[in-house]
């Protein structure tokens, strides 16, 4: 009797730890749905109900309006500039710092991450009063006809600046990870660098890379703070379609601020889309290699 004893209690502590770790993880899961809903679904769900509230015809006149139009194209075009800029710096950077040991190399990873900690307001002053009218190189600028600031390439300086980042810091711990196991020996059997790069690491690295290509371009294209300091906010020249939210919310129209908003919502909300699709395809790949 003894011995069943001894042995019973243990078996009912389990099944208390168990009820307990249960009860922790709904409650850490409602928490979350919570929180969820109150700092994304209900902000999500009010854009689009207030762009829409006044009837589709409205809706499409907020969004086909000249300056809108112009806000969308020139969001497009800044960041069609700083992602590609972006993704190559990425690459080499994550290069340098994975395959690579050199003197400042914690420096140089350290700046990597500078964006993160710097506010992208001071980061467009700091553009202004280097590139600006009155700004350090005003007389080279102005002496070959370059204007940087209120202009496409103050834009696009400012916003490869605040993303620069993104696809950086998620190729260099991947690489990290992999090591060169595969590219020596691509290496050693004749493979030219340039030939290793496409058949042996850019595949490693492809979902790495696209992951961050996605939200260098999110960051991009909802960028506002380095972007409004560097714009001047020129209706229908400089303004992208944060700063032309914003624009419109602060003249009193918002029917036009939301209709515009619902494009960004929209676009967060295709992002998500693609992450999740990454994330599972990226999950598949390594079940399969498992399996083989």
């Amino acid at each position: 009797m003894a011995e069943s004893f001894l042995f019973r209690e243990p078996i009912l502590r389990d099944r208390e730890v168990v009820r307990e770790s249960r009860l922790v993880e709904r409650a850490l899961i409602a928490c979350a749905v919570l929180i969820l809903s109150v700092f994304f679904f209900a902000p999500m769900i009010v854009v689009f109900y207030e762009a829409a509230r006044k009837g589709l015809d409205v809706y499409l006149t907020a969004i086909g309006d000249a300056e809108s139009l112009s806000a969308i194209r020139l969001t497009l075009l800044v960041a069609a500039i700083a992602v590609p800029i972006n993704t190559v710096f990425g690459i080499a950077a994550a290069w340098a710092v994975a395959r690579f040991n050199f003197p400042l190399k914690s420096l140089l990873v350290t700046i990597i991450d500078l964006p993160f900690s710097v506010s992208p307001v001071v980061a467009g002053l700091s553009f202004v009063v280097l590139y600006g009218s009155r700004g350090y190189f005003a007389p080279f600028l102005a002496s070959h006809g370059l204007e940087i600031i209120f202009a496409l390439p103050g834009l696009a300086l400012a916003t490869t600046f605040v993303t620069f980042p993104f696809v950086a810091r998620e190729l260099i711990p991947l690489m990290q990870q992999q090591g060169v196991d595969d590219e020596e020996a691509a290496l050693t059997l004749g493979a030219s660098p340039f030939k290793m790069f496409v058949t042996v690491t850019l595949p490693n690295i492809k979902w790495g890379l696209l992951y961050g290509v996605l939200l260098c371009n999110a960051r991009a294209m909802g960028e506002f703070g380095a972007v409004a300091v560097v714009s001047g906010r020129i209706r229908g020249e400089t303004t992208t379609l944060p700063l032309h939210v914003e624009m419109l919310y602060g003249g009193f129209d918002l029917v036009g601020a939301f209709a515009v908003a619902s494009i960004l919502a929209g676009l967060a909300l295709v992002t998500l889309i693609i992450k999740s699709l990454l994330e599972w395809r990226h999950a598949s790949d390594l079940a399969a290699a498992r399996r083989h």
